[in-house]
């Protein structure tokens, strides 16, 4: 089984920043992709940020120019550095890792961690 564990989360000031990280646990035999979605309430998740194995980067368009996303392969870590937060970025964070087991692909999330942006 895999695990995925999140920190970083909490209350911030509107232009401030935050820095997410999610360590992935247990039988991981080849990570595709980690990355990091977001539900706001009465929203849909929606992609925050994702990074495949090669270092191929996809930011969602509210995010671009405000968030990074990097990983450690050796550590299997994926990490979100968030700057000039905004009000509108409070929501939960969940990371998501895809994984490969030869023909098998696999989607495992993180429990989340609540980000909120507020004075």
């Amino acid at each position: 089984q895999v695990q995925l564990a999140e920190s970083g989360g909490g209350l911030v000031q509107p232009g401030g920043s935050l820095r997410l990280s999610c360590v992935a646990s247990g039988r991981i035999r080849s990570i595709v992709a980690m990355g990091w979605y977001r539900q706001a309430p009465g929203k849909e998740r929606e992609l925050v940020a994702s990074i495949t194995s090669g270092g191929v980067t996809n930011l969602g368009d509210s995010v671009k120019g405000r968030f990074t996303i990097s990983r450690d392969n050796a550590k299997n870590t994926v990490s979100l550095q968030m700057s000039s937060l905004k009000p509108e970025d409070t929501a939960v964070y969940y990371c998501k890792m895809t994984h490969r087991y030869m023909e098998n692909i696999s989607v495992y999330w993180g429990q989340g961690t609540q980000v909120t942006v507020s004075s």
